[in-house]
Order: C-alpha cells, then structure tokens, then sequence
C-alpha cells in the first residue's frame, strides 16, 4: 500500500488544500489515514479511484 502525503494528493488533483479536507469531511473524498501523532496521508489507490470516478462523470 503506498501512501500519499497532502502535497502530492493536490499535484495529482489539482485540488487545494482547503477543498480535499472541505470534500473529505463531505465524504465526497477519500478519508486520509493518520500516519502519526501530526501527520496523515491519503492511500495512493483510492485517490487514483476518485480521479478516475471523476474521469469517468465527463
């Protein structure tokens, strides 16, 4: 399982910072998983299953 960190979550979407957490609290974005007591990251395969559930909407 790969993990992303925030930075490359936003490259790979082109989403800011503000808009993954406000869509992940929505629960329209993958939950990040806590990775220590400061840090989270974002499982490399569910961001790619969003990106291309959203590829797939156009």
């Amino acid at each position: 399982m790969k993990l992303l960190k925030l930075k490359d979550v936003i490259a790979m979407t082109s989403l800011s910072k503000a808009s993954v957490y406000r869509q992940m609290n929505d629960g329209k974005f993958p939950a990040s998983v806590k990775i220590g007591p400061r840090s989270v990251a974002w499982v490399s395969s569910e961001i790619e299953s969003w990106i291309e559930e959203k590829r797939n909407l156009r």
